[in-house]
């Protein structure tokens, strides 16, 4: 379905992919953050807020017969670099329970702020159906 791009003799990534390649019917999530359909943040826990955002980008795949498999990359942009590498182990957890095994291409920046104040990551997605799948 998607090639992972591994150069030889590179350290091979943990909880990500250098690269992804893949054909078929490209979707693009905009930058989903940690409140619930009604727009509304339930927690200020960054790990919490992680699941979210997730969740809502899982949500928003579904609605085009996507699911996590077809993730080619994500991107991560974070109020507090600092909390985030203390907490990466729960934010793993949290990864892992809404996306599963599935280790796309990502990349993680600290930004000075986000357009919702209470958000504390934003992540949006880039998703390949392979070519014959039925879209939704």
């Amino acid at each position: 379905m998607h090639k992972t791009l591994q150069p030889e003799g590179w350290v091979r990534p943990r909880g990500y992919a250098n690269g992804i390649e893949a054909r078929g019917r490209q979707i693009f999530v905009g930058g989903q953050i940690g409140w619930n359909a009604e727009c509304r943040f339930e927690t200020h826990d960054l790990v919490e807020q992680t699941r979210q955002a997730l969740a809502n980008a899982m949500t928003v795949l579904a609605v085009a017969g996507a699911g996590a498999e077809h993730i080619t990359r994500l991107t991560w942009y974070l109020i507090d670099k600092k909390e985030y590498a203390a907490r990466l182990a729960e934010i793993g957890a949290a990864y892992r329970d809404t996306i599963g095994r599935h280790f796309p291409a990502m990349t993680a920046v600290q930004v000075a702020g986000l357009i919702e104040d209470e958000a504390k990551v934003e992540i949006e997605i880039t998703a390949v159906v392979p070519d014959g799948s039925a879209p939704a």
